[in-house]
């Protein structure tokens, strides 16, 4: 009677063993199938943000562009000019420093 109280027990655990590897078997694949989409979703937003970034850098650059012609000196005469205003080289002192 005794060995059945055993072979009842070893049953249990291995019900217990076998259950847990079905789990695990099934579980493995899902978690896989889900890191796989999380990663797919991440680098789709990568390479949005990269495109943003590669939009303002754009934007940057013709921006730069707009104050580099609006601070040449041939528009800064002109808009002198229109002011009234006269380059004068007598007026214009040097400063040496040592």
């Amino acid at each position: 009677m005794k060995k059945t109280g055993k072979v009842i027990k070893t049953l249990r655990i291995e019900k217990l063993i076998y259950s847990l590897i079905i789990f695990v078997a099934v579980l493995i694949p899902i978690a896989n199938v889900f890191t796989k989409a999380v990663l797919s979703e991440t680098n789709i937003e990568v390479e949005k943000l990269e495109n943003k970034i590669s939009k303002q850098t754009n934007i940057n650059d013709s921006l730069d562009m707009q104050i580099n012609e609006l601070a040449s000196l041939d528009k800064i005469q002109g808009v002198a000019n229109n002011l009234g205003l006269s380059y004068n080289n007598d007026n214009i002192k040097l400063i040496i420093s040592d």
